[in-house]
């Protein structure tokens, strides 16, 4: 099948009149960075992003701070949480749904506000209690799923914060890295702006937020100071960062949407601007013969299709999941990628404290996968039917088109006939959290949103627990039985590092076994930046630390 191109693919014509206007830096002004995007518009910049991780990384991490951040600092091991706004934290030995969190004295928003407890209780309002002022509908959706058994949270002193959970969570830190923390005072301050001209509470507080994307204040390493949506993002660096090892070097970043690999390679041999995002793969080497440095770093972060288990879907027998997996020849598909990917065993590989050691051996057997069809009673005259709902391009999509087009005509020689819906990436993000059963999933009995892996509720838990059904979290396909939850509870339930690592391992060598996933690809996060770009650090994460950047 031929994909349909994206309404806003740009032509080579129109990429040049673009490129035009985004003149190089003249020598002796500010340093300014210029990155080009995958996604189609900037991520929303009110302190819960959208776009997926692509938005955390580029309008979340950079502009706001949370309780808890990944270290972004190392190249050659595992990202892991550490301390941010939060300088420690406990769970309670009697009662394990109560945590304290001890925060940062001296820190500042970029209004000159103070961070303190009344701020982390007016975020977590801001997601969770309907009946706040700040409560933002808006928000919700790219948060609450990332961080769900949080209901609360309360202010013991200046300095100390209470979070209560629904459920013991050994998770919660780590969920934490994704509730940003936004200014009150900078918020109220919009509210009062606007609340002689809007009558409604509920339309007050969403013309608050809207005023306040347009003037956002975080805690971050770097503050707004110009948005135009679709267009551009303008940040500059706060001088005054609490963190001395990440105050910024670089004056200015500016941010550009731009989802076509072509148009973004164009922008950077072009001069246009100094980094990009997943470049084209047949460019790799034009890249670097006109000496831009490509990073990459494997990093856990799965491209897959999500398969539905609702009534009727061809995916309910285990011998047709499995002989999927056998069938796509990942080999292949890591040549048309210019070997930017990483062959998957699993969520996890080999070696992963959350291995396992399953059973089913993803491979590449075309034989196996044929014999299992024809088990299930499928043959190259009487195929199955399958549809994906998939992207054009999009945060952690790597290639979408080339590379599910590939996969298509794999699967193909095992009895498969795929069909795709193609639709704009944050409308397929959403339809993620509406679940297969949702008119927006068009028929779709399979849905390819990549998703990091880093967090064992990402990883895992949100995708097969029977709690992550629809729209609580990303259980998309309503995958689950109680064998399942048990699993998911006993590491949900586990406190010390080392049971949580085992019982994740059952869960994961359970996972692969049952193949809910057609596991694809790892990604590797190809990115191609300017050699002027220095003191980059590509870390085995899904995001990046552009303050500890430098630009000569």
């Amino acid at each position: 099948m031929q994909l349909p191109s994206p309404a806003w693919s740009l032509k080579p014509l129109a990429v040049c009149a673009l490129l035009a206007l985004l003149p190089p830096v003249a020598a002796g002004q500010e340093k300014t960075l210029r990155i080009a995007m995958t996604v189609a518009d900037v991520p929303r910049t009110l302190g819960q992003p959208d776009q997926g991780f692509e938005g955390n990384r580029f309008t979340g991490i950079p502009i706001y701070d949370s309780l808890t951040q990944w270290d972004l600092s190392k190249a050659d091991a595992p990202s892991v949480v550490i301390p941010a706004l939060a300088t420690s934290w406990a769970v309670d030995a009697k009662d394990r749904t109560r945590w304290v969190f001890k925060l940062r004295p001296g820190v500042k928003f970029h209004d000159g506000s103070a961070f303190d407890a009344d701020a982390v209780v007016w975020n977590v309002a801001k997601v969770l209690d309907k009946e706040a002022p700040q409560f933002d509908p808006s928000q919700v959706g790219v948060t609450v799923s990332r961080m769900p058994t949080l209901r609360s949270a309360r202010k013991i002193d200046e300095l100390t914060v209470e979070l209560t959970t629904s459920e013991p969570d050994a998770f919660l830190p780590i969920n934490l890295t994704n509730l940003f923390m936004a200014s009150p005072a900078h918020w109220g301050a919009k509210l009062r702006a606007v609340a002689a001209s809007v009558a409604a509470p509920a339309e007050r507080a969403k013309a608050a937020w809207t005023a306040f994307a347009a003037d956002p204040a975080g805690s971050g390493p770097f503050r707004v100071t110009r948005f135009v949506a679709r267009e551009r993002l303008e940040l500059a660096a706060n001088r005054g960062y609490w963190d001395a090892g990440r105050v910024p070097q670089i004056d200015k970043v500016v941010l550009l949407p731009m989802p076509e690999a072509n148009a973004r390679t164009a922008a950077l041999l072009g001069g246009q601007v100094d980094w990009i995002e997943a470049p084209a793969p047949d460019a790799m080497q034009q890249i670097r013969q006109r000496g831009f440095k490509i990073y990459a770093n494997a990093q856990p972060h799965v491209w897959p299709w999500q398969l539905s288990f609702v009534e009727g879907s061809p995916w309910l027998d285990k011998r047709v999941r499995q002989a999927a997996n056998l069938c796509v020849d990942r080999g292949g598909l890591k040549q048309l990628l210019g070997g930017m990917m990483a062959e998957p065993k699993g969520t996890v590989g080999p070696g992963h404290p959350w291995w396992g050691n399953p059973k089913f051996d993803l491979r590449y057997d075309v034989k196996a996968a044929q014999a299992l069809m024809e088990q299930a009673g499928f043959s190259a005259a009487k195929p199955v039917k399958v549809k994906v709902q998939i992207s054009a391009s999009g945060s952690g999509q790597m290639q979408p088109l080339p590379m599910n087009e590939f996969v298509q005509q794999s699967l193909k020689q095992c009895f498969f006939d795929v069909q795709f819906d193609v639709i704009e990436w944050n409308t397929l993000f959403t339809n993620w959290r509406k679940g297969a059963k949702d008119p927006a999933a068009n028929g779709a009995n399979a849905t390819n949103v990549s998703f990091a892996a880093m967090d064992p509720f990402f990883a895992m838990a949100r995708f097969v627990s029977t709690r992550s059904f629809p729209p609580v979290s990303n259980n998309w396909g309503y995958y689950g039985s109680p064998a399942v939850d048990r699993l998911v509870a006993d590491a949900r339930t586990s406190f010390d590092d080392k049971a949580r690592d085992a019982a994740l391992a059952r869960l994961h060598a359970h996972i692969v076994d049952d193949a809910p996933f057609v596991w694809i690809a790892h990604d590797v996060g190809p990115r191609a930046l300017s050699a002027k770009v220095r003191n980059v650090v590509q870390p085995k994460s899904w995001f990046i630390d552009i303050a500890t950047m430098r630009l000569d």
